[in-house]
């Protein structure tokens, strides 16, 4: 069933709930009269309970108000506090969201006010253009700047070389930032840690690639657990199991992410996918407007192919990314 749609006369009433809670405190918890008001930032979700950092980086529990907006780190809050208990009382307005489908197909915001989002890649688990395009797809969708990040350097050996440097020839070419690095030897550490420096960024990627490891580097005070791939299979297990956001010692911040294998896109409509893949924004008027850039006469994108303008391996994943769309697993 498809999620019912607010009129306006709905919206405003809840919008003028919203900001009411946040100019007043609430009735469901027992602030005496020093309770202040202030703005912080959810860095860890805890059931009924958020860990929140304000202006100064202090960091503080706090409970959440009766019927507040579900919370998800990055989102940006308002607090009443006494000597004793602290309330999210608000929700302050996203700019920005990263969202996919959980294992029954609803819609779950990962985190919240993303600037930049970080797909870290490895020659160990073997990297596939099609999971980087899927991230690249929701990012771009989603309004945030994606960039790549090729971790485990060190490992980089004759058979892995000319694939993985074959993947960051394809995506610098298409104008993303490539960062290669390592968390093991620290090369290319710093270059990494100046992208990020005033940005809110997230890590993202198959489990397996070092996003922790990654994130320990640069914030030593994180100590995200680590863990080593499965043996027998080159993917890794699941070592991150809730999103934290940890401010970085040159200013702004990074977001730890769940490890996921996977990245659906069954929330987004076949017919804009497109739009997530910027080398063919100007390959897309082809003669019929219901074109579906596979074998159609006068197709833009395929003629674009054929001369060289597109990567066929952006075209096959675009492709596969769209029947999978229109064809969900059963």
């Amino acid at each position: 069933m498809s999620k019912r749609r607010l009129n306006q006369q709905q919206q405003r009433r809840i919008d003028n709930r919203q900001q009411r809670s946040r100019d007043h405190v609430v009735a469901d918890f027992q602030l005496d009269d020093s309770a202040v008001r202030f703005d912080g930032t959810v860095i860890a979700h805890f059931g009924d309970q958020v860990e929140i950092i304000d202006s100064a980086a202090r960091i503080q529990r706090c409970h959440l108000r009766a019927n507040l907006e579900p919370l998800v780190v990055g989102d940006r809050a308002v607090i009443q506090s006494d000597e004793s208990t602290a309330v999210v009382t608000a929700r302050q307005p996203r700019d920005s969201e990263l969202i996919r489908p959980d294992n029954f197909g609803k819609l779950k915001p990962v985190a919240a006010n993303i600037d930049r989002i970080g797909i870290v890649f490895a020659p160990y688990p073997e990297a596939h253009s099609n999971l980087i395009d899927r991230y690249l797809v929701a990012a771009e969708l989603q309004k945030i700047t994606p960039f790549l990040v090729l971790n485990k350097t060190d490992l980089l050996d004759a058979i892995t070389q000319v694939e993985i440097e074959q993947l960051c020839k394809l995506y610098t070419e298409i104008g993303y930032t490539v960062i290669r690095c390592s968390a093991t030897t620290e090369q290319g550490l710093e270059p990494l840690l100046n992208y990020l420096s005033g940005y809110t960024s997230i890590l993202v990627g198959q489990s397996g690639v070092g996003k922790s490891s990654l994130l320990n580097q640069l914030q030593p005070q994180a100590n995200s657990s680590v863990g080593a791939l499965s043996q027998g299979a080159d993917k890794g297990r699941h070592t991150t199991t809730t999103s934290r956001l940890y401010p970085l010692p040159s200013g702004g911040s990074l977001i730890d992410s769940p490890g996921i294998r996977e990245f659906g896109l069954s929330h987004i409509q076949a017919r804009d996918v497109i739009d997530g893949y910027i080398d063919f924004d100007e390959y897309k008027c082809c003669k019929f407007r219901d074109c579906r850039h596979q074998s159609e006469p006068g197709c833009a994108l395929l003629a674009a192919e054929q001369r060289g303008d597109i990567d066929p391996r952006r075209l096959a994943n675009y492709r596969q990314i769209v029947a999978t769309i229109e064809t969900p697993a059963s």
